[in-house]
């Protein structure tokens, strides 16, 4: 392929996470039984009049916002005309002359640098249905649930010259949009969908015929889609035929696309603006409004964290790896006082735990405050390290208050010198070659010594103490 170059632009389409649909009341929520949550007014039912939602305005805003976009102040909506069965209307309310977002950018880490994907637009516009393909029956069905959905398309520049390029934009668009707390992103729920528009060219020519790729709901597969239809473009060109303009189904388990329809251009889907609905005109106190309003992007909270509390790059990386993570690490560090602290026990127990019980960020209902409490316990001298991980992993399991917990099993430290002077005793009179050994300079035996006085104190000693009176007994023999 290093004959040809590549050149791509992507359409994601993000159902935002508005709790009713673009011009009605009706739910959103994933899932639902097939076909109610429907009305007459999502339905395009003869009569019945759209009514614009508010937020769905705001959310786009936000994301044009975020994305370094101009936002059109005065913009509006059309129609999309076509018929398929998931449209009832036989149009898509979508916006075609005056989208709400222009000129933007996205930058994306590249083996040769940072590069900024420039966005040409993002506007506002309803989902259609859902196809479902009964090959038992011969049949398709329809739920209609997902039609009205507000969606926003964020079309990009044929800026993308490699898969890697495309995986890079999706995983950074995608922290951002969850991060703005617009959409939930879940791709495999059809939340978030790219299209990969691509061609392909020898350096220096024309650009080449497109082939646009529609609905991957992954971004491993839109990397595999890239790669095979930019070999399919090349074999084509190579064995001397001739490409067409045309939309192209992706099959991830037979690796291939596949032809669907011939590729429709703007004039074939005769737009012309929704007389239904008004103009939106915004002015520059909303934007202002949804500009102090908006929550702090990853990339801003991996920034503050090194600054602020002094964690590491990878650290700051790893607490915004989803945004559950990272507001649970921000309220046990501010609970506790103890940032440093508070990031050692997400990352390591609880990150742990959710591993091993396949429990996923959002999954999550463990308490800030619980996590705070414990690490006040361990600071404190109240209980160990070892014990904190035991009591850790039953407020994972079983929502356990630390303080109750460890005074039911009695897990506090024990701080009694002579007490523990006593049991250093034994051990050293049941041990009286590793006693040598330690006087011969062997410092693994201290370290055996240590590990019996802690078990005979079933753990529950404090370790700076039996440090202290061991070396202390110890330089008396």
């Amino acid at each position: 392929m290093s004959a040809y170059e590549i050149v791509a632009g992507l359409e994601v389409h993000v159902e935002l996470s508005t709790k009713t649909k673009i011009f009605c009341g009706c739910s959103t929520a994933f899932g639902g039984e097939a076909n109610t949550q429907v009305c007459p007014g999502c339905a395009g039912m003869p009569g019945t009049l759209p009514v614009m939602n508010r937020q769905v305005v705001e959310y786009a805003i936000r994301v044009g916002l975020a994305l370094g976009c101009d936002i059109t102040r005065y913009n509006k909506f059309d129609r999309k005309n076509y018929f398929y069965p998931d449209i009832s209307k036989a149009y898509q309310t979508s916006q075609f002359y005056l989208p709400v977002c222009r000129n933007g950018g996205l930058s994306i880490e590249t083996p040769e640098g940072e590069k900024t994907i420039r966005i040409h637009e993002i506007h506002m516009e309803e989902d259609a249905g859902k196809l479902i393909h009964d090959p038992w029956e011969d049949v398709t069905l329809i739920d209609y649930n997902r039609g009205s959905v507000p969606l926003l398309e964020i079309v990009s520049e044929p800026d993308f010259r490699s898969a890697d390029e495309v995986a890079a934009y999706l995983e950074k668009l995608r922290e951002i949009l969850v991060f703005l707390g617009v959409s939930d992103c879940k791709m495999q729920e059809g939340s978030m969908r790219a299209d990969v528009n691509l061609s392909v060219r020898k350096p220096g020519d024309p650009l080449g015929i497109r082939t646009e790729m529609k609905n991957l709901n992954s971004i491993k597969m839109a990397h595999r889609a890239f790669l095979s239809e930019a070999k399919r473009h090349i074999a084509v060109l190579e064995s001397g035929g001739a490409l067409i303009q045309e939309t192209r189904r992706w099959d991830d388990n037979k690796d291939a696309s596949f032809s669907m329809r011939a590729k429709e251009d703007a004039k074939d889907y005769r737009y012309f603006p929704d007389p239904d609905l008004p103009p939106i005109e915004i002015d520059d106190d909303w934007i202002e409004r949804v500009r102090s309003a908006m929550p702090e992007t990853a990339e801003a909270k991996r920034g503050r964290y090194r600054e602020e509390f002094g964690l590491s790059a990878y650290d700051s990386g790893q607490l915004t790896s989803s945004v559950e993570i990272a507001n649970l690490f921000e309220e046990t560090a501010a609970l506790s006082g103890q940032p440093k602290e508070a990031a050692n026990l997400v990352m390591g127990e609880l990150m742990r735990l959710m591993s091993a019980h396949s429990v996923l960020p959002e999954q999550l209902t463990i308490e800030a405050k619980k996590l705070a409490d414990l690490i006040g316990l361990i600071t404190g001298g109240k209980i160990n390290r070892n014990t904190g991980k035991e009591v850790f992993e039953q407020i994972f399991l079983h929502d356990a208050e630390p303080a109750v917990y460890v005074e039911e099993k009695g897990l506090l430290l024990v701080r009694d010198d002579s007490l523990v002077a006593g049991v250093v005793d034994t051990v050293l009179g049941d041990n009286p070659k590793s006693v040598q050994d330690y006087k011969s300079g062997k410092e693994k035996a201290f370290g055996f010594l240590v590990g019996q006085v802690m078990k005979s104190l079933k753990g529950k000693a404090d370790p700076q103490i039996v440090n202290a009176i061991l070396k202390e007994k110890l330089s008396d023999k």
